[in-house]
């Protein structure tokens, strides 16, 4: 596949991922349209979408069941034992699940504003947004928060990095569960993320996403070392 139809590729990818994490117009388990009618509505050839559907497989967002199409995987698919890693499969403490997220999350902020589409950096701006309308209606905003800090790290274009997407999702159901107000806290380091990836800053979105997570080490009780 020549540059320009990856370049393709991975704007309908991060369409799809637009009608799924943010429009929520397919949710877990729900069976994406055929390929005919999906390619003619993102306005793409049918090898164009192939190549989108395999690139949000490698990240774990969809899953192609043979003979019968492309479904949208469930947070339960997601962080099931039979796809982890030995990793990510761990019992790990709170602390251990944010020793990992400091490793791993400034860096995936960081390439994120270096690479991120349009698209993706669409999809960041309005989970970030359903964010704070979950806080303001005291909504359960654990769905949500993983799919903000996960849409970075689709947005880093690293392959290593999307695969420790469950490790992340585990640390912040841990995080929202047993802390009360954690989302209040973030909302500002929220749009100081958003902000920086929306304007190619790495180095900005690595420094605000290393402090969000030192707040959460603060709501926890933990001591960062």
């Amino acid at each position: 596949m020549n540059g320009h139809s990856s370049s393709l590729a991975e704007q309908a990818a991060g369409q799809i991922m637009d009608m799924i994490l943010a429009e929520r117009r397919f949710r877990a388990g729900d069976k994406l349209p055929n390929e005919m009618e999906l390619a003619q509505e993102l306005g793409i050839s049918r090898v164009t979408l192939r190549e989108a559907v395999r690139i949000l497989c490698t990240r774990g967002l969809v899953e192609i069941r043979r003979g019968r199409g492309t479904y949208v995987t469930s947070y339960d698919q997601r962080t099931s034992s039979a796809n982890l890693s030995p990793l990510e499969t761990v019992s790990a403490n709170t602390r251990d699940m944010l020793e990992i997220r400091m490793m791993v999350e400034p860096s995936a902020a960081y390439y994120a504003a270096l690479r991120a589409t349009p698209d993706e950096k669409k999809l960041i701006r309005e989970l970030c947004e359903k964010l704070e309308q979950a806080a303001a209606n005291g909504e359960n905003p654990i769905e949500i928060e993983q799919d903000f800090h996960n849409s970075i790290a689709m947005a880093s274009h690293n392959q290593f990095m999307t695969k420790l997407m469950p490790v992340i999702n585990k640390s912040i159901y841990t995080d929202l569960t047993y802390f009360d107000g954690s989302l209040s806290y973030s909302i500002q380091d929220h749009r100081e993320i958003v902000r920086f990836i929306e304007e190619g800053n790495g180095e900005a979105a690595r420094t605000i996403m290393r402090l969000h997570i030192l707040h959460v080490y603060q709501i926890a009780n933990l001591k960062y070392e």
